[in-house]
């Protein structure tokens, strides 16, 4: 997988016909999926690995891309392990599939991260990515659980570019070794020279490879063709193949060295992949993000919300006729109509924030507004959230008269008659509670599969908290005594040094009536009187 090594802005250039190019299906047709792929890179890259460890343990030389790969090996099962974790099949699914090319039926992100690997020779500059995916959008956005796979399919890649070059290192050390073998064989005094029967060779009817005609004419270095009916054949059959042994060492010193190069960039890129915040780099490059960003509020707060926000904007486009794209746009609109209708200071911040309408009570109207189609797990989800806690003691109550009518019905049609009757009255009875709990267990599950965590949005103060978000954080407490009040004392350093500064304030709650005279007066030590300000 090398193909022309290009520059910054002809790479950018080719990110344009590419995103061109490269058209999308609904009904992709079926390919050998990215996970069955990687695990068969993996047992190829294992076979590969054992094979250098072998010729390494049995004495023999092996390449820099050999060692390159013995070296680093764990690194590559790390990376693989990574993908198995990182790619579902259910996220898989739902990333968009080529209609046509080489890459037909597989994501599109895919076919992205080929080509960028593939004109980078492996190499991985994160600047050259950034620009490479911004250069594709211009022509065609990509989606938000595409900008995400840049990372699980660069590794793909990587791995799948890594396993061929596997593949040719385990190929060129088996010629190099027959090679070896040959010349141990063949490599005899002048005088048993005439004894020798060139016809016999095991390689007189077939073409010589490349790593072949170089170890071997390595092992002849010196000596004279004219004597040495090994040199004499050697230089006729690469003549009948059309070329020199001198040009054939050349080319396969040159094959070797530019595979060093990618198994070198390969081992490094993955280093590399491992270290990137890709966090940063998806907001850096996703329009979604970027159009969000417009609203004041969205870019102060933290990762989590913001995230929410976007796995909002997505989930909807799933379910609509709408892009992404629109989605958010349509989510800004609303938030700037609600403007004009909203009173109060605290009413109008809430309703002028897309979060209102993507992930608060705003939601439905949107919902209404792109024709959201909800999945099946969706609509139990906004059954369980409508119905409360009465839906729940109702569910829990469903499925305990449920379980209680299964067990009781099989008894009886067990027992075969009516006599059992009464005692199945007082079964049931005695069976309420412990159907109730394993009903409670089962209605626990259910609501946690279809409705999960809601996490409160959140501002990120990671810098601190700002000027207008003054804030002051008092501490309960019981002083008795001097020791307890430095104790208390040292706490709030801990605290105010752990909060990373900010316009934040600590102050200790205290009953000062139930203060010693002693305690007052250590009180009176740390107190510090407030600065005096011109009213200027």
């Amino acid at each position: 997988m090398r193909g022309e090594l290009f520059s910054v802005e002809r790479l950018e250039q080719h990110a344009g016909s590419l995103a061109l190019a490269q058209g999308i299906t609904d009904t992709p047709p079926k390919v050998l999926s990215l996970s069955a792929r990687l695990e068969d890179n993996a047992k190829v890259l294992l076979k590969a690995y054992r094979a250098s460890a072998l010729e390494v343990a049995e004495g023999r030389d092996i390449v820099p891309a050999a060692t390159w790969l013995l070296d680093n090996y764990h690194l590559i099962e790390a990376q693989i392990r990574e993908v198995r974790d990182d790619l579902p099949p259910g996220y898989y699914h739902q990333l968009p599939k080529l209609a046509e090319g080489p890459f037909a039926g597989y994501p599109r992100v895919f076919g992205l991260a080929w080509a960028f690997v593939v004109h980078t020779d492996s190499h991985l500059d994160i600047d050259t990515l950034h620009d490479f995916i911004t250069a594709y959008q211009r022509v065609q956005p990509l989606t938000i659980g595409e900008l995400w796979a840049v990372a699980i399919t660069l590794r793909i890649v990587l791995v799948e570019n890594l396993r061929r070059l596997a593949e040719q290192i385990v190929s060129e050390q088996s010629a190099r070794n027959e090679a070896d073998a040959l010349a141990s064989q063949w490599l005899v005094p002048e005088e048993l020279y005439p004894t020798l029967d060139i016809s016999t060779l095991p390689r007189s009817t077939t073409p010589l490879e490349d790593p072949f005609v170089a170890q071997l004419a390595k092992r002849l270095r010196g000596l004279d063709p004219r004597t040495n009916p090994m040199v004499d054949w050697l230089e006729r059959k690469v003549r009948s193949q059309g070329g020199s042994v001198d040009n054939v060492v050349q080319r396969a010193q040159q094959h070797q060295g530019a595979a060093n190069v990618t198994v070198r960039n390969i081992i490094t890129s993955m280093h590399f992949v491992s270290s990137i915040d890709w966090a940063e780099l998806f907001e850096s490059v996703s329009l979604v993000n970027t159009r969000l960003n417009q609203s004041p509020l969205f870019a102060t707060l933290d990762f989590p919300t913001r995230n929410s926000y976007r796995s909002a904007v997505e989930q909807l486009a799933r379910g609509s006729d709408w892009q992404e794209l629109e989605v958010a746009e349509h989510a800004l609109a609303a938030a700037h109509a609600a403007l004009a209708n909203a009173e109060g200071a605290i009413e109008t911040a809430r309703r002028g924030d897309p979060g209102y309408f993507l992930i608060a009570a705003g939601r439905p109207a949107l919902e209404r507004t792109l024709g959201f189609r909800p999945s099946l797990r969706q609509r139990i989800r906004q059954g369980f959230v409508s119905a409360g806690i009465g839906g729940y003691v109702s569910l829990i109550a469903l499925m305990t008269a449920a379980l209680l009518a299964v067990t009781l019905t099989g008894l009886w049609s067990l027992s075969g008659g009516e006599s059992v009757t009464g005692w199945l009255w007082l079964l049931g009875l005695l069976g309420l509670l412990p159907a109730t709990e394993i009903a409670t267990l089962l209605a626990s599950r259910l609501i946690i599969f279809c409705v999960g965590p809601k996490p409160l949005p959140s501002l990120d103060l990671s810098e601190g908290v700002p000027a207008n978000l003054h804030t002051l954080i008092a501490v309960p407490t019981l002083l008795t005594n001097a020791a307890e009040l430095h104790e208390q004392i040292e706490r709030l350093e801990v605290h105010h040094l752990a909060s990373g500064g900010g316009a934040l304030v600590y102050a200790l709650l205290t009953d000062g009536s139930m203060l010693s005279t002693n305690t007052s007066t250590t009180m009176r030590r740390y107190w510090r009187p407030p600065v005096k300000r011109s009213r200027n």
